[in-house]
């Protein structure tokens, strides 16, 4: 049983002062690894390990063809001016094979998870001979996991999978008694600025999650221009997440007076404390009327744009 500490009841500098310590203590004078992917619950690890290790702290950056648009080279520009060193690993023709053929969601989450830890960064680890992996799980991943919700990629020991077994290596966990406002909190005393502290979650199988059916280069690329859309237009709402959700079925458009069999993306846009529950964020209808205008006019084959308006339960924070 995982002990919560609420952001209310968390003492930050206390927090950051043991976790430091933990990482040290477990990991001795031997090397860590840890897979930063830009996000505030990586990028908390990262710094944590930071501290403790220095530069037997190894950071890398797999670029698994998921991620939005030019997020590899922003994150790992950002960390070296904070000093950490973050080497890109270039694993796309690895994570699509993987999920080449796949639509089911919870296949195609566990198609991410294996090529991931048990190919791509395993083969990382023994290359580097780390024996430790630090990484960025939080309650709400654990919780959604154990209840059947959701499989998070990033849970192990609670549903009974011993990752030095598995793929030879031992996982720290700092962050996992904290829920994403927790996070931020030790992210801004960690002396992240709020473009960091404060951005939106984004799910460890990245627009993977994001597509409904087979996820391909292409849709992905769908999906990624989209996004772009929605994470401009919706930035200043002060919403918790933001997302494009690129749907599987053709649906009928017209264009130059003709009929079109296009795509539709579906936006979401929530608010949250800590993604327990969430309600759909009141969007005026003119940001939903550019929304859709832009969507269409820039993400080629797009002819239907919705938007989700069922809260957290029953509906998720993310589409699959």
């Amino acid at each position: 049983m995982i002990k919560e500490i609420t952001a209310q009841e968390l003492d930050v500098e206390r927090f950051i002062n043991e976790k430091v310590k933990e990482i040290k203590d477990t990991v001795g004078d031997g090397i860590a690894i840890n897979a930063l992917s830009g996000g505030i619950d990586s990028s908390t690890v990262t710094m944590l390990g930071h501290r403790a290790l220095g530069k037997r702290l190894k950071t890398v950056f797999i670029e698994n063809g998921l991620m939005r648009e030019g997020e590899p080279d922003q994150v790992a520009r950002f960390f070296l001016n904070l000093g950490v060193m973050v080497e890109v690993i270039d694993a796309r023709k690895e994570f699509f094979s993987a999920l080449k053929g796949v639509a089911e969601p919870e296949e195609k989450r566990e198609a991410v998870t294996q090529t991931f830890y048990r190919n791509v960064f395993g083969r990382i680890v023994k290359e580097s001979k780390a024996k430790y992996l630090l990484q960025g799980t939080i309650l709400t991943d654990v919780d959604e996991t154990v209840a059947g919700i959701k499989r998070q990629h990033n849970v192990f020991e609670q549903i009974g999978i011993d990752p030095q077994k598995t793929f030879g290596y031992h996982i720290i966990e700092p962050l996992i008694q904290l829920r994403k406002d927790g996070v931020r909190k030790v992210g801004e005393a960690l002396g992240f600025p709020a473009a960091l502290f404060e951005r939106i979650p984004f799910p460890g199988p990245a627009l993977s999650a994001r597509v409904i059916g087979e996820v391909t280069p292409e849709r992905i690329e769908t999906v990624r221009r989209a996004t772009v859309v929605v994470e401009r237009l919706l930035k200043e709402t002060g919403a918790f997440q933001y997302m494009a959700i690129l749907h599987e079925d053709r649906v009928t458009g017209m264009r130059d007076g003709k009929r079109d069999f296009g795509q539709q993306i579906e936006v979401r846009c929530w608010d949250s404390v800590d993604a327990r529950v969430a309600t759909p964020t009141r969007l005026t209808f003119e940001i939903l009327e550019k929304l859709a205008g832009e969507i269409i006019r820039e993400v080629p084959g797009i002819v239907s744009v919705t938007y989700n308006i069922a809260p957290k339960p029953p509906s998720t924070i993310e589409a699959i």
